[in-house]
């Protein structure tokens, strides 16, 4: 049996006010693409379909599209749920969508009971365990502990072994979405399942990290939730968004794991590179290099992120990007020389000094070590002057 792991499409995610529904949709076609010429037969999707637990049409539209395209191309698709999902909405009608080969999995007494599906070497079981936080689920199961994310987890995949030790020795996927770890591997673990912005919210007191020892059992384990790829063990995996959804992304390959199932379990695993429909560049430098360097003409049509470096904020440093950079979406200023403001007060620096060098001290202080140009330091005295004149009037 041949089987794509994908996960975190994200349907519905904005990208710094713009939105992913046309990027997404192309990604998706072409991972029905991939199904038609690598005759896959399971496409499982490990939680996050949607970015949002209230999709809006044209999310469902998109979704819609996708799961036709794969089906059409030939493969069954097995999904589950994640902590950007709502349950309710995406199980909605799910056992007639069954009968069509599309199995979605979102409640938590189903996390036991496979989905069976037959290659020529006799049945597959497919267990999907829907995100399932602790303090929602734990009136569900009497008797057992469920403070952390790992202990759900854990009953979990009991469950789901108890369920295979019954079932002859059958080959078994599971799907979970989670921040698993390496544990015994130390610091190294955590860099290799490094989150991102955009993942950061899968408890609502921080990260809840999952030992990927609970998941020691099934032949593969097609995690969700971390967008970068990642390999824990040969049989335990996270596949990746399908689309870069943070500049933090910009460097992870855009895929999914073609998994192979022979008659004695896993077989082989590659990975499969998708488009990336817009690519995510950060620059670095003054904005007038950044205007003018050659060396960025391949990224104009790119998302980018610019940090200027500029001694003085530019005025109007966006829109003046964007002549060049038609898609900058966000722009950060971090000096590339700071000022030595010494060891004085702001107020103890101003001591015994005119109107005008107030003035300019200011200019100075907010530009970075900047002061003002002979012709503002005109306008500074100017100004100054008639303010005297009037005071004295009245």
């Amino acid at each position: 049996m041949r089987i794509l792991h994908s996960s975190d499409w994200h349907i519905g995610r904005t990208f710094h006010g713009h939105s992913t529904l046309a990027n997404v949709s192309v990604v998706l076609g072409a991972l029905a693409d991939v199904v038609r010429e690598r005759s896959i037969d399971v496409v499982v999707v490990s939680g996050d379909i949607f970015d949002s637990a209230t999709p809006a049409r044209e999310a469902y539209d998109v979704l819609t599209e996708a799961i036709r395209g794969i089906r059409q191309a030939g493969a069954q698709v097995v999904m589950t749920s994640g902590n950007h999902d709502s349950a309710t909405r995406l199980g909605f009608q799910s056992e007639w969508a069954g009968l069509s080969g599309i199995h979605v999995i979102t409640r938590p007494e189903q996390l036991d009971v496979p989905v069976v599906i037959d290659d020529e070497y006799g049945p597959v079981l497919f267990y999907g365990i829907p995100y399932l936080e602790p303090a929602l689920v734990r009136h569900l199961f009497d008797g057992v502990e469920m403070r952390r994310h790992a202990q759900v987890l854990g009953y979990a995949m009991q469950r789901i072994r108890d369920d295979i030790a019954r079932r002859d020795g059958a080959r078994t996927v599971v799907l979970s979405h989670a921040f698993v770890v390496n544990v015994g591997a130390g610091a190294a673990a955590l860099d290799e399942t490094e989150a991102t912005d955009v993942e950061r919210d899968i408890t609502a007191g921080g990260l809840d990290l999952v030992p990927a020892s609970v998941f020691e059992g099934p032949d593969y384990v097609a995690l969700g939730h971390i967008h970068g790829r990642s390999t824990l063990a040969d049989g335990i995996r996270y596949s990746g968004a399908p689309l870069h959804y943070s500049f933090g992304e910009a460097s992870k390959p855009r895929g999914a794991w073609l998994v192979e199932l022979d008659a004695g379990g896993l077989g082989e695993v590659q990975w499969v590179d998708l488009p990336v429909p817009r690519a995510l560049t950060v620059l670095r430098g003054e904005l007038a290099g950044l205007l003018a360097d050659p060396a960025h003409d391949a990224v104009e049509q790119n998302f980018v992120s610019a940090v200027l470096t500029d001694r003085v904020r530019p005025i109007d440093g966006m829109r003046r990007l964007q002549t060049r950079f038609a898609h900058a979406v966000a722009l950060t200023h971090e000096p590339s020389v700071v000022a030595d403001r010494g060891e004085a007060s702001y107020a103890q620096r101003l001591h015994s000094r005119s109107d005008s060098e107030v003035v300019g001290s200011f200019l100075e202080f907010v530009r970075n070590g900047v002061g003002p140009s002979e012709r503002e330091s005109e306008l500074i005295a100017e100004v100054v002057s008639e303010q005297a004149a009037s005071e004295r009037q009245a």
